[in-house]
């Protein structure tokens, strides 16, 4: 976690700014990420970031748009420095992500792993320590990231039906309790187009309490939990076709599928729940390219990965058991060969 003068003066900036920009990644950690921070302002403006290699200079657009008072970057592991050096207000990023090795200038800078390399917080919880509110989303952020928070007591407390005290660990409440079907709710609404994303994002936004979604009370929580049920039609199709490639081999589970919709991360997480002694590979071809989110129990990735893309026309990293990995179509084959030969499977 940050020091408290950290997190001070990072409420700070929110206190003392009233037209936030906030660009955040497209996951839960991220999505709740910005929930906290939207609400404790009572005003700004949300960008979702898709799963581009870097948040780049052609973003500029979205600050000349809306002319901030301040810019927010959450939860987005690499930004382009020309997409810093470009805005003319104040930047805060806010990560947990490994550092990047050429510190980032013209910024502030918060990371714990800066001060701890092991300390990998989840942004929300970060968040929610800033502005101390909103404690059930940033319960679901910080799951999402499979993270149980120092503020578990509390939120045990407030929404003891939310999650039960026999669950322990972060992967059991991601997938056997109510919280947890939150965290898949806040997951699929940030499928689709970037503008039908934040139309949903931001009814979310006036959800009050998360009975209105898990139990369909009020209108905005019907409509959040209408956008749900169309997407995991989609994802409940995929991960049959998925559970069927488990069969193939003990080491390596790969699933590779088309579909408009990207849930490699959603599946691949399930799949290293449901298999944890497994390297699961999940892909996704989309023009020309092949989408991957990589998972292992024990193996730490990164370096794996950067050995493996090496001469590969593609990018990737993440955390040290989660990463994401882009190559394209035609090195595909080369770079699985070389990644099973990394990790010796």
């Amino acid at each position: 976690m940050l020091p408290k003068n950290q997190l001070k003066q990072i409420r700070k900036e929110l206190e003392e700014h009233k037209n936030p920009l906030i660009f955040f990644h497209d996951d839960p950690d991220g999505l709740c990420s910005f929930l906290q921070f939207y609400r404790f302002v009572g005003d700004g403006k949300g960008v979702v970031v898709k799963s581009y290699p870097d948040l780049g200079p052609e973003f500029l657009r979205k600050v000349d748009e809306y002319e901030p008072d301040i810019v927010f970057v959450l939860d987005k592991p690499t930004i382009s420095q020309g997409f810093i050096d470009g805005i003319k207000v104040k930047v805060v990023i806010i990560d947990h992500h490994p550092p990047p090795k050429e510190p980032y200038r013209n910024c502030d800078y918060y990371n714990p792993r800066l001060d701890n390399p092991e300390d990998n917080s989840p942004v929300s919880s970060i968040c929610y320590n800033v502005v101390k509110q909103d404690i059930w989303i940033a319960m679901a952020g910080a799951v999402g990231d499979w993270t149980l928070p120092d503020f578990l007591p509390k939120f045990r407390e407030e929404y003891p039906c939310l999650l039960p005290k026999e669950i322990k660990k972060p992967e059991d409440a991601l997938y056997n309790s109510k919280l947890g079907n939150l965290v898949r709710i806040f997951s699929f609404i940030l499928k689709g187009k970037s503008s039908e994303v934040m139309s949903c994002v931001k009814i979310l936004t006036r959800v009050k309490q998360p009975e209105e979604i898990l139990e369909q009370k009020t209108a905005q929580g019907k409509y959040v939990y209408k956008k749900y049920n169309k997407v995991n039609l989609q994802y409940q199709e995929l991960l049959k076709e998925a559970l069927k490639e488990s069969k193939k081999s003990k080491d390596f589970l790969m699933f590779i599928y088309k579909n408009k919709n990207s849930f490699t991360s959603d599946l691949s997480n399930e799949m290293i729940y449901k298999f944890p002694e497994k390297i699961i590979l999940i892909g996704r071809e989309k023009n020309g390219e092949v989408k991957c989110s990589l998972r292992s129990s024990k193996a730490i990735l990164p370096p794996v990965l950067e050995k493996a893309l090496k001469n590969i026309d593609g990018y990737g990293g993440g955390h040290e058991h989660a990463c994401g990995v882009c190559v394209k179509e035609k090195d595909f084959e080369r770079f699985l060969k070389k990644l099973k030969e990394l990790l010796q499977i």
